[in-house]
């Protein structure tokens, strides 16, 4: 469309990128406040509104009366007359909720993510990312989306970091330090043990070997004790010469990698702390009903080992510390192997708490007890797996 000359005077530029900005915002608007102008600009704009006077450096102009010089000079208002000039109106208002909308529903899709309802430790990550903000809900869901990959695929089996980045993403870069990736996966671990994110190299590392990433299948080892599994093999024969003699036997991952299912166990019981496993060898001997040790935090022995019992037909049942750590580590535990809770429940805790003792820590959810964090809020005391190590032995003779 073709305005009149006058109006593409260069000396009316002002007043038309301050109506342009201002129409753009998406709210009503009633007056524009155009300036500094210069004395030419001033003179212009007094012509444009047929003002008896030269206009003020700073001119406020009612949008009504400039729609209606406008109307007269070109048949358009003010709106028009500035797409023309400038281009297309925007609608900020419109944009920002529409960024606040993406926004919400981002956050919405986390916190209902399958990864934070199985342990809902990782909800303190997600409102860390929440309260961190994004300025591309897009690339932050994508980002996400492979940081919960990775998650998914954790603990790993003893695989070095590119390789593990590699298999899992693809991309043997991808986790490398420094990386918006690599960061925002390892502020989740530290959550899920409720440690600080890394301040170093040597952290982040350790973080990493903790989760089972690390090129040493060796020292990463899971103790067990009364597994006789059928079969031939490494794995089955050191079970059973164990067994037979009533020690443990402690299996590395790379020997597990080396075998399959572990086929015939029955029910397992599956503990946090290597006392009660020591305290039922003790009972026991080569009588001990089988038994598997995370040892705290289960690493990648733990976890293959309990997924290829689970894979041979056992029945896992898994109990550990009553307290902030040990809910975090069952939740662990129960979302990557199909274990079971064994004794934690709020019934378990009431009956056991002592009226004194250490503090609980910081308490999240259970998964499996929606009443468990409640009781143990209350009473914030810590029940140990030691402290009811009798009714744990008792189970395991029944």
């Amino acid at each position: 469309m073709t305005l009149p000359a006058a109006l593409r005077d260069p000396l009316l530029e002002p007043v038309w990128k301050v109506a342009h900005e201002r129409l753009s915002s998406g709210r009503p608007v009633g007056t524009l406040r155009v300036g500094p102008l210069d004395e030419p600009q001033r003179a212009a704009l007094a012509d444009l509104l047929g003002l008896d006077r030269l206009a003020a450096e700073h001119e406020r102009v009612r949008l009504d009366r400039l729609d209606a010089v406008l109307r007269e000079v070109a048949g358009l208002d003010t709106g028009a007359v500035v797409e023309v000039l400038l281009g297309p109106l925007g609608d900020r208002a419109a944009e920002r909720a529409a960024a606040a909308a993406s926004r919400s529903a981002l956050w919405s899709w986390l916190s209902d993510h399958e990864a934070l309802r199985a342990q809902p430790a990782l909800r303190d990550w997600a409102e860390s990312l929440r309260q961190a903000g994004t300025s591309s809900p897009a690339r932050t869901r994508e980002l996400l989306e492979r940081a919960l990959t990775v998650l998914a695929h954790l603990p790993a089996d003893g695989r070095p970091l590119p390789t593990f980045a590699s298999d899992v993403l693809h991309d043997p870069h991808s986790l490398d330090e420094g990386t918006p990736l690599s960061g925002v996966v390892l502020r989740a671990l530290a959550c899920l043990h409720g440690a600080p994110p890394p301040a170093n190299a040597e952290d982040r590392r350790a973080l990493w070997e903790r989760m089972g990433v690390t090129g040493d299948q060796l020292s990463v080892s899971v103790l067990a004790a009364g597994l006789r599994p059928a079969g031939t093999g490494l794995v089955p024969d050191l079970c059973r010469r164990c067994c037979d003699d009533g020690h443990a036997v402690s299996l590395t991952l790379a020997q597990l990698r080396s075998t399959g299912a572990v086929a015939g166990a029955g029910v397992v019981h599956v503990v946090e702390n290597p006392s009660v496993l020591a305290l039922a060898l003790t009972r026991f001997g080569p009588a001990c009903p089988p038994l598997v040790c995370t040892s705290g935090w289960p690493n990648g022995a733990a976890v293959l080992l309990l997924r290829q019992l689970a894979a041979g037909g056992a029945r896992l049942r898994y109990h550990g510390d009553l307290d902030g750590e040990g809910v975090r580590i069952a939740a662990y535990v129960t979302a990557k192997t199909p274990a079971t809770p064994w004794r934690m429940s709020a019934a378990d805790y009431r009956g056991a708490v002592p009226a004194t003792g250490r503090p609980v820590g910081r308490v999240t959810e259970a998964p499996w007890d929606a009443d468990l964090a409640t009781a143990m809020r209350e009473r914030g005391v810590a029940v140990f797996e030691e402290q009811v190590v009798e009714l744990l032995l008792a189970d395991l003779a029944g």
